[in-house]
């Protein structure tokens, strides 16, 4: 029996978007079948004392009958509470008229709602039409409820503009004020997001760091610690560490609706997969969970950050990335290149 808590977080429903930034990246959208929760904690309870059990991986509370889920979730863990995050669906808030009054019996004080500009370019990047809108819908029933919107804004090349037309709109819409007139407070803050999963496609448009506008600049999240692609490669040609992930106090694994495995470490594509609760036995599963042997890590144990860089760097570009990003992207593109392509 392991020690660590587990936490399983299981995409039994799917998700209505498509976002050109999912750092999971894309799957296909299927119900799973009836009892594949309770199926999957007794996969892992001989192995675990605490066991959290979370029926979702996308989108939140993506299902008809949120209520029950979250209900069954307890009722499945193990020793353990799930917790509720600082996410909700915007779909759901804009359809369901009673999905708000759940988020306020949960505690919810803040959620965070997601924008790539303004309508057309939001649209395109969540993968559906009305997408905008129905944040803006989502902002106004959340504000309506005393419950705090957090906008979060992705950054690149193509939408940089934008995003300054949405901290106008932000303005416009006295989003500070209103948070204060029931003691919470509005955020509003910018980032370039982690160069992995479906994001990782965007890398022609990335934002390079001299072109993010001046006036965004206090509301980009930790613009402090943001380098150029060129200051990554410099501090990086010499470093022989390797970018190995680990798990912390706990272990948090992510299952697919085919029942396919992953560490949250990174991207749920076919190099980091660590195996399927259908086709695997169970102990050797579980060992290679807790002892994180999996071919992605093993291979990243063997190369240095010396040698991605100069295999896979750009050191003449300005894109901005935080360099723990970087070290990512540059063992994504390695690993994808021994595991996926050969």
């Amino acid at each position: 029996m392991n020690n660590k808590s587990l936490s399983l977080c299981v995409d039994m429903y799917g998700c209505p978007n498509r976002c050109k930034h999912c750092w999971l990246g894309h799957m296909p959208n299927k119900k799973m079948e009836e009892g594949a929760d309770q199926w999957i904690v007794d996969y892992f309870k001989p192995y675990f004392e605490r066991i959290s059990y979370y029926g979702w991986l996308r989108e939140p509370d993506f299902c008809a009958d949120y209520r029950k889920r979250w209900e069954k979730d307890k009722q499945l863990s193990v020793n353990a509470v799930p917790m509720r995050f600082e996410l909700a669906s915007f779909w759901r808030l804009v359809r369901d008229p009673e999905y708000v009054t759940f988020l306020k019996e949960m505690g919810t004080k803040i959620v965070q709602l997601t924008f790539f500009g303004l309508e057309k370019m939001t649209d395109t990047y969540v993968g559906r039409e009305g997408a905008f809108q129905e944040l803006l819908q989502a902002n106004e029933i959340l504000l309506a409820n005393e419950i705090a919107p957090r906008w979060q804004v992705f950054i690149y090349e193509e939408n940089k503009d934008e995003v300054v037309e949405l901290l106008k709109l932000s303005e416009q819409l006295k989003m500070q004020e209103r948070c204060n007139a029931f003691g919470a407070e509005f955020k509003f803050f910018v980032h370039e997001g982690g160069c992995d999963g479906e994001n990782r496609k965007q890398y022609d448009v990335w934002i390079k760091k001299d072109h993010i506008p001046e006036v965004l600049i206090p509301y980009y999240l930790n613009y402090e610690a943001l380098l150029t692609e060129k200051e990554c490669c410099e501090l990086l040609k010499d470093d022989l560490s390797h970018r190995v992930r680990h798990n912390e106090e706990d272990i948090v694994v992510m299952i697919s609706n085919t029942y396919d495995v992953f560490f949250n470490f990174t991207q749920l594509s076919q190099e980091w997969k660590v195996g399927n609760l259908k086709t695997d036995e169970p102990e050797e599963l579980v060992r290679r969970i807790v002892e994180e042997d999996i071919p992605a890590l093993n291979l990243a144990k063997k190369v240095t950050m010396k040698e991605l860089v100069a295999k896979y760097g750009d050191s003449q570009s300005n894109k901005a990335f935080r360099l723990s990003d970087y070290k990512e992207y540059l063992l994504n593109e390695y690993l994808r290149e021994q595991l996926v392509e050969n």
